[in-house]
């Protein structure tokens, strides 16, 4: 079995001892993970966001800190701050929440744009920068931010600048009520959290990471994620496009999503699947859009339906060989026979892979 898929379903199992049900969800954070992405989860109180991501955390090993926003915290309560040690006689840096490998960010858009733009070099450089003094962050690096969308009142909505930084947007949603009674049973006595043992370090995290960066993407591929980034631009709804770092992300995310399902290769299948979740927050739709009731997701849905799929016929969506076939010898007969294509590779078809 592929490493990466092999990690994947250990990672997955663990999650689920926690979190019941989402497999989906699970699956879409161990893609911003191998992409060393960061995740927004946005969604109503109580469906399991922080558990998420202590899970999470718990399974990677990693270190993990809880920041819980508000709107008197400080861009130093963030990042941290130097003091002065009296006993040394000198000043000495105190590292903040964010020096670890998992950080929850919690109510993110309870805190003031002050504090807000405190995370901006962490998410995208990995470093904080103090009194002219860098300071590299712990690798893995992913920050786990949640907000809720109902409760609007002293909060302070996300600039693009800093939504664009996330590579994916969830939602966890409620439960079935199987999966409702299921919970019950699991928490009734304690919190399985307590128990759960990390199942990858993070030096095998880090390794992971640079093997999905090799998955192939043919040329049809990467015009097709073009095409449809470039579609989010050219409608009619939409004011703001998904800005270069979402064709990027989108890139990035089809190969991990390929490696987790234990494929060489990217499938049109793994660019639609993920178009909504890595493009759709970075939109700013129209005012008739919101007049209309249209929402992103729907947008970026019409996007990709826009896009014609690039199909095997075409011979470019395939791996390409090990080694080349022959040039034929010169001199009359027919013309050689082709070598085929292997079915393994086949991406015309449509559909959830």
């Amino acid at each position: 079995m592929d490493p990466i898929q092999a990690a994947a379903e250990r990672v997955v199992a663990n999650i689920r001892k926690v979190i019941v049900g989402k497999p989906e969800v699970a699956e879409l954070v161990l893609v911003a993970l191998l992409c060393e992405g960061h995740v927004l989860l946005e969604d109503v109180p109580g469906v399991g966001k922080t558990m998420l991501a202590k899970t999470v955390a718990r399974s990677l090993g990693s270190t993990f800190h809880r920041l819980q926003f508000t709107p008197d915290l400080l861009p130093s309560d963030v990042t941290g701050l130097h003091i002065f040690n009296q006993k040394a006689q000198e000043f000495e840096f105190r590292p903040g929440p964010i020096f670890a490998q998992v950080v929850l960010a919690d109510e993110i858009n309870r805190a003031t744009p002050r504090t807000q733009s405190a995370l901006l070099e962490c998410m995208e450089e990995r470093q904080v920068t103090l009194e002219g003094e860098t300071r590299p962050l712990p690798r893995p690096f992913l920050v786990l931010a949640t907000q809720n969308p109902i409760e609007l009142e002293g909060t302070f909505p996300l600039p693009e600048a800093q939504l664009d930084r996330f590579m994916l947007k969830l939602s966890i949603g409620y439960p079935s009520a199987e999966e409702e009674r299921s919970l019950l049973q699991r928490f009734g006595a304690a919190s399985p959290l307590d128990d759960l043992a990390p199942v990858l370090q993070p030096e095998e995290l880090t390794h992971l990471q640079g093997l999905s960066r090799g998955v192939y993407v043919s040329p049809a591929v990467e015009e097709y994620v073009v095409a449809i980034v470039r579609a989010t631009r050219q409608h009619p709804l939409v004011r703001l496009g998904a800005s270069p770092r979402g064709t990027l992300a989108l890139h990035r995310g089809a190969q991990a999503l390929a490696a987790i399902r234990g494929r060489a290769f990217v499938k049109p299948d793994d660019v639609k699947y993920l178009a909504a979740p890595v493009l759709a927050h970075r939109l700013i739709c129209s005012a008739e859009a919101t007049l209309r009731g249209r929402t992103a997701e729907s947008i970026v849905g019409e996007a990709v339906a826009s896009v014609p799929v690039p199909v095997e016929s075409d011979g470019t969506t395939s791996a390409p060989a090990d080694s080349p076939t022959p040039a034929p010898a010169p001199g009359p007969g027919p013309a050689p026979v082709p070598a085929p294509v292997p079915s393994s590779v086949a991406t015309g078809a449509p559909g959830h892979s």
